[in-house]
């Protein structure tokens, strides 16, 4: 997949970090979080774009991902505050507290245009799901409106191709055309234990085309 973005360089102390977000916005993706249950809902374009931004994430060591959600068309589904999306290998060495102060300095930014490997994604997605507890989950967290993601390649992969899955199946779905999401998966697997117990935290995958559905048709009709 190609992926257009925009670069920016902002600094932090005396490191530079490179941060990288869409070139064009996710207009009809949004993401809720709400404690213990999150619900991520996109059309084709947006779960497409996620998947390639996870993918690019899981061997980008040293980049931040960061995907403005905030000001997306609010779906009519789900409750919990929207929250902007930040996905970073753990070798970035990002810490959410600090992630304002990055936040804050980014202008415009320079445009960036990558490519993804859909079959090593796919590779090492498997490799984890083989050897999921011995291959690392991923950090999560909110802050600042911010929701965190954080961890190594192979779970990042993992997540990518659950994206891939939701952005292709999903305009299969019966109901899609009538306007009603479509649920298609979620992240419960990969991300690591509640401290203190309790409900395991989980966000939801659903698919959802944009509106007026009239321009919408399943695949196939």
């Amino acid at each position: 997949m190609e992926l257009r973005l925009r670069q920016f360089r902002p600094r932090f102390g005396p490191r530079e970090h490179r941060v990288v977000q869409p070139g064009q916005p996710l207009r009809h993706t949004s993401l809720r979080d709400q404690t213990p249950l999150g619900m991520l809902m996109g059309d084709h374009d947006g779960l497409s774009r996620l998947a390639g931004l996870f993918s690019f994430a899981a061997y980008s060591r040293h980049t931040i991902v960061h995907v403005p959600l905030r000001e997306s068309v609010p779906p009519d589904e789900g409750c919990g505050e929207l929250v902007d999306l930040v996905v970073a290998h753990s070798e970035a060495g990002l810490r959410p507290s600090k992630w304002p102060e990055l936040r804050r300095p980014l202008g415009r930014g320079t445009p960036l245009t990558v490519r993804t490997d859909e079959a090593r994604t796919e590779r090492h997605a498997r490799v984890w799901l083989e050897r999921r507890y011995d291959r690392g989950l991923l950090r999560h967290t909110t802050h600042a409106r911010t929701y965190f993601l954080i961890g190594g390649r192979d779970v990042l992969a993992t997540v990518a191709t659950q994206f891939a899955y939701a952005a292709g199946w999903g305009p299969r779905e019966k109901g899609v055309a009538k306007g009603r999401p479509a649920f298609m998966g979620s992240l419960q697997h990969e991300l690591e234990p509640t401290r203190g117990g309790g409900h395991p935290h989980e966000v939801l995958i659903c698919f959802k085309p944009y509106p007026p559905y009239a321009h919408f048709k399943r695949p196939g009709h």
